[in-house]
């Protein structure tokens, strides 16, 4: 593979020697959306959502230019916070289009203000049921069996294992709802859009269906890599910096909850580092060990799709591809009509009718129009 004349130039300045964070190959990412499925490359995301009247609905814009202008957020740990942050913002404007299109509602996408307040109420709600309440809980009963396990090893364990049971029972709970089953089809769809591209796939329909829809760098992965961190992370700062002596039980719960929230960076970000290790080294035995819980967890968070959630996931994932990239790779048997948002990135798709929305149809933000 040839450098770039940019990369060329910024490697004769400081030697032969390449980069690294240049070398490195990029791996896609998504989202499932309702009736769609949201696809990240190295620049751009898309959303694809099948409408109810048929037709797929296309977005494309860019992605945020703050690791390329400020390295400093490509560091170890960091990285990992930041990637987080930006994946919430984008997954929630995602998921926003899909409710306008899908659901056929006349309703504004969020603004930048209006995304940072579901932003802080999402962060409550999961520091209150994922934190708060196995604190309290297991606090609780503590005090009532005579304080046996105090703050020490046993407080921390019991905590996790309810924290994860907490996490497990909900997940479990909300895959039962026909409407969140539909999500988790799509779910599967973009997993296994990503692995017939990475196993160099034509991303036909037929292809992409024969590959699993279990992924090593599912966002599911994380989160369960986040409850296992937590443990040893959680309980190293507890015995650390215990609580002060004499204080309530519910004190301690207070405490607890304010420590273990400042640790979530630490916690994101070594989650965040294994994520990355599992995807360069899947074939290491110790690495598909640590890995194979996520794998478990999405028998609950991925479903089979059909041939149409199959082609909306295409659809995305053809939107952020490069076209260098492109040529021998990409459908030339799909159908479905496209309509493209008036503001969106320029997109190119073969063997598409592709129609761009007027100005007044599914607007929001037009930040990033072309």
């Amino acid at each position: 593979m040839s450098d770039t004349s940019e990369q060329h130039h910024r490697r004769s300045e400081r030697g032969s020697k390449p980069d690294p964070m240049e070398m490195a190959p990029h791996y896609y990412g998504g989202q499932a959306v309702i009736e769609g499925v949201m696809m990240r490359g190295a620049d751009r995301w898309a959303v694809a959502v099948r409408r109810p009247v048929g037709d797929i609905w296309l977005e494309c814009h860019p992605t945020s230019s703050a690791t390329r202008d400020k390295p400093w957020l490509k560091w170890p740990m960091i990285r990992g916070c930041y990637a987080l942050f930006d994946s919430l913002a984008i997954g929630m404007k995602a998921l926003g289009i899909s409710a306008t299109q899908a659901l056929d509602e006349d309703e504004e996408e969020l603004d930048g203000a209006a995304m940072g307040g579901a932003m802080a109420l999402a962060a409550l709600l999961f520091i209150g049921v994922f934190i708060f309440l196995p604190s309290l809980g297991t606090k609780g009963l503590d005090a009532l069996i005579g304080n046996v396990m105090g703050d020490g090893v046993w407080f921390h364990i019991v905590e996790s294992v309810v924290r994860i049971a907490i996490f497990l029972g909900y997940l479990w709970s909300i895959s039962l709802v026909a409407d969140i089953r539909r999500v988790f089809e799509y779910h599967g769809a973009e997993h296994k859009t990503i692995a017939a591209w990475e196993h160099g796939e034509v991303l036909e329909p037929a292809n992409v269906d024969r590959y699993s829809t279990l992924h090593v760098r599912c966002g599911t992965n994380f989160l369960i890599l986040v409850m296992l961190i937590a443990i040893v992370v959680y309980t190293a700062g507890g015995l650390l910096v215990p609580p002060p002596d004499g204080i309530p039980w519910w004190g301690a719960v207070i405490y607890h909850v304010l420590l273990r929230v400042v640790l979530l960076p630490v916690v994101a970000g070594l989650a965040y580092e294994q994520l990355k290790l599992g995807a360069s080294r899947a074939d290491n035995p110790l690495v598909r060990a640590i890995t194979k819980p996520g794998l478990w967890l999405q028998l609950i968070t991925t479903k089979e799709p059909d041939r149409d959630q199959v082609e909306v996931a295409i659809r995305a994932f053809e939107a952020v591809v490069p076209a260098d990239k492109r040529e021998g790779r990409v459908p030339t048997t799909l159908d479905t009509p496209i309509t493209r948002a008036h503001h969106s990135l320029e997109v190119s798709l073969e063997a598409a009718e592709l129609t761009v929305a007027p100005p007044d149809e599914g607007d929001g933000d037009e930040r990033g129009a072309t």
